[in-house]
């Protein structure tokens, strides 16, 4: 049972005054102070207890210390944790062949993060195209998606809140609405080189492609040999119960590039692009790199990673329904909600009314979730919860929805 509580002041902690005086105020940060982790639970510098059901923004996805996790941790920290590019190491071709396998594609870049994996997507993007000439150069991106915060990710970022300050970005990206085909094919040309899709659209609210989109994507990439590719940062490997989101429609429609990266190596930063032979003949030796990318402990400890979500696949599945059908029953009870939008533990449930104030009560009640989009109720708990944790947060937005 969770309680009621008060968050551990985070007002007056020493770190938190710190960062007023000291670090960049680009955060909107809740009032909580987060000290340690285990299982689905984080604890704040006073001792109390809180559900997880962000989980990093879907970065934790075994939850936190998990004890395969930190022994793998302990004993490559002891051993390599990073060398250069420059050499090889003992488990980047071991990770490599894993993704390759498990996403249909051939190749593996690795990178720190989601942005810089998509970031080297543009570049494979843009080189791709300026092999047949510098009239193609076209990228098409949909409305409402996030591919990250540098230039070029942004620019391909079809939320106005996040690209206004920083216009003008690339040239060359038609941005389109996500769930008309025939805009997507009016869009797509000749000049066109690539195409980005967000298969599950995390930060516009956790809306998924309508079904065949994708696949009308991949007839038109092919027909102006242009690169697709699919963003699975927020919604792969694992979250929607398969390890790859384009993986949920049957047969997958195959992208030419898929970038990938929260929960890879389990809070540690690694990205990852993997691509198929056409994609990966577009960048040269030297046309791309990376100084940390695809570290020893961090494929390390991806590779653990891969072996424990194996054996996960079928309950993410398995809870990420049971999750569902209870939000449903509380949706049903309720006039605030609009509407539920679920995939694997991927859910999103969205209010007639602002969510920010239900993410505070919720955290008082000891259950930390998550707004986006303004009304959007996110829940990206760990890989590694049962039903019992989703009764327990289920009972805690019940009685806010009720309130």
């Amino acid at each position: 049972m969770i309680e009621k509580m008060t968050p551990a002041s985070a007002l007056t902690h020493p770190a938190v005054e710190l960062e007023r005086d000291y670090l960049l105020q680009n955060y909107s940060r809740y009032p909580l102070v987060i000290h340690r982790g285990r299982g689905p639970y984080v604890y704040d510098t006073a001792g109390r207890r809180y559900l997880d059901f962000i989980s990093g923004i879907g970065v934790n996805a075994l939850g936190h210390a998990h004890p395969r996790i930190v022994g793998v941790i302990r004993q490559q920290a002891a051993l390599l944790i990073h060398c250069s590019n420059l050499y090889y190491h003992e488990y980047q071709g071991p990770l490599a062949q894993r993704l390759a396998r498990i996403s249909g594609l051939e190749r593996v870049f690795f990178a720190n993060s989601g942005t810089e994996a998509m970031e080297g997507a543009l570049k494979m993007i843009r080189a791709h195209g300026r092999k047949s000439g510098a009239e193609k150069h076209e990228i098409v991106s949909l409305e409402n998606s996030f591919h990250g915060r540098t230039l070029g990710a942004l620019s391909v970022t079809g939320q106005a809140k996040y690209r206004a300050d920083f216009e003008p970005l690339l040239p060359g990206v038609r941005i389109i609405p996500a769930n008309d085909p025939a805009a997507l094919e009016q869009a797509v040309s000749e000049r066109t080189a690539g195409i980005v899709l967000e298969w599950i659209q995390g930060e516009g609210g956790v809306y998924g492609l309508p079904a065949g989109y994708a696949r009308k994507a991949r007839e038109l990439a092919d027909r102006y040999d242009a690169l697709l590719v699919m963003d699975e940062i927020q919604c792969g490997i694992g979250r929607p119960g398969v390890y790859f989101a384009y993986q949920m429609e049957e047969p997958p429609p195959q992208p030419d590039i898929t970038v990938a990266a929260k929960p890879l190596a389990c809070g540690l930063p690694l990205g990852a692009i993997m691509c198929n032979a056409k994609a990966a003949a577009a960048i040269g030796p030297g046309q791309h790199g990376t100084t940390f990318g695809g570290g020893a402990l961090t494929c390390r400890v991806a590779l653990e990673f891969l072996d424990i979500l194996d054996e996960l696949l079928p309950a993410i599945r398995r809870v990420g329904l049971y999750f569902q059908q209870e939000l449903m029953e509380l949706a049903r009870k309720s006039a605030i909600v609009k509407e539920l939008r679920a995939f694997g533990l991927m859910i999103g449930l969205e209010l007639n009314e602002p969510g920010k104030q239900y993410v505070l009560d919720a955290m008082a009640q000891g259950l930390l979730i998550n707004c986006t989009h303004e009304n959007v109720l996110r829940f990206l708990p760990p890989y590694i919860i049962t039903e019992r944790e989703v009764d327990a947060a289920v009972k805690v937005l019940g009685k806010l929805l009720r309130k």
